[in-house]
């Protein structure tokens, strides 16, 4: 068992989404094993980026950076997902807002 890599392999599937998320403990490299893809990457001032990937393809997301992957073909999109760490860590939107105080996110989404 590795101390120093952690790793997953995905799979979306056709019309799918690997929803909002974000490694607080390490950068993401990937690498596309079938299908095709779009990530569309979020920093800070509103920056924001979105690359295409197929099969044989090499992604990478610094850490903390909110990304969500996109199947944009008709196959099964599958990627592995490694990072230079003791354990695989992300947070998705879907948890943060879970648990986060309703206060805050009606705040944070100018609900209030």
């Amino acid at each position: 068992m590795s101390t120093t890599v952690a790793a997953a392999v995905v799979t979306v599937h056709p019309g799918g989404i690997r929803e909002l998320h974000w490694h607080p403990n390490a950068d993401e490299w990937q690498f596309y094993m079938a299908g095709q893809g779009r990530m569309n990457i979020f920093a800070t001032g509103g920056r924001a980026r979105t690359l295409d990937f197929e099969t044989g393809d090499v992604g990478y997301v610094q850490k903390t950076l909110p990304h969500y992957i996109e199947n944009t073909g008709k196959t099964d999109l599958k990627f592995l997902e490694m990072f230079k760490s003791s354990h695989f860590h992300d947070l998705s939107l879907s948890e943060w807002l879970t648990h986060t105080p309703p206060e805050l996110v009606m705040a944070h989404f100018n609900l209030l």
